[in-house]
């Protein structure tokens, strides 16, 4: 399938008032690459795989390797990014190390991400 190029205007002409006033509402530079960031760290089918597992249960590194069939060291590394990330935390309950999702806006994002990408299949 070949997909068409996209439409361009055929004649240039700037609508000031409106570049105007979403100039004014643009996030500044920072925030948006802290932005892009942020979807780089989540654009990992590893670190996806993990986030979803601790949608449903917060889980200790070893729990969490066995279920994606990977050693605990790989698992580490990628909870080490999400850790940075805030995307998740942790807590020790002896010698265990339990991992959760920092909060439900990850939860949120992630199940709009889903239902976006589900919305192809349907189509």
């Amino acid at each position: 399938m070949i997909e068409k190029e996209i439409e361009v205007c055929q004649k240039k002409i700037v609508h000031q008032e409106i570049v105007n006033q979403v100039n004014q509402k643009m996030p500044d530079e920072e925030l948006i690459k802290d932005i892009a960031e942020f979807f780089k760290i989540l654009g990992e089918p590893t670190r996806i795989k993990i986030i979803n597992i601790l949608f449903l249960s917060e889980m200790c590194v070893c729990d969490i390797s066995q279920i994606m069939g990977m050693n605990q060291s790989a698992i580490s590394h990628q909870l080490k990014i999400l850790k940075q990330a805030n995307l998740v935390k942790y807590r020790k309950e002896g010698k265990s190390v339990f991992y959760s999702l920092t909060d439900e806006h990850i939860k949120q994002i992630f199940d709009q991400g889903m239902i976006h990408i589900k919305e192809r299949y349907v189509k």
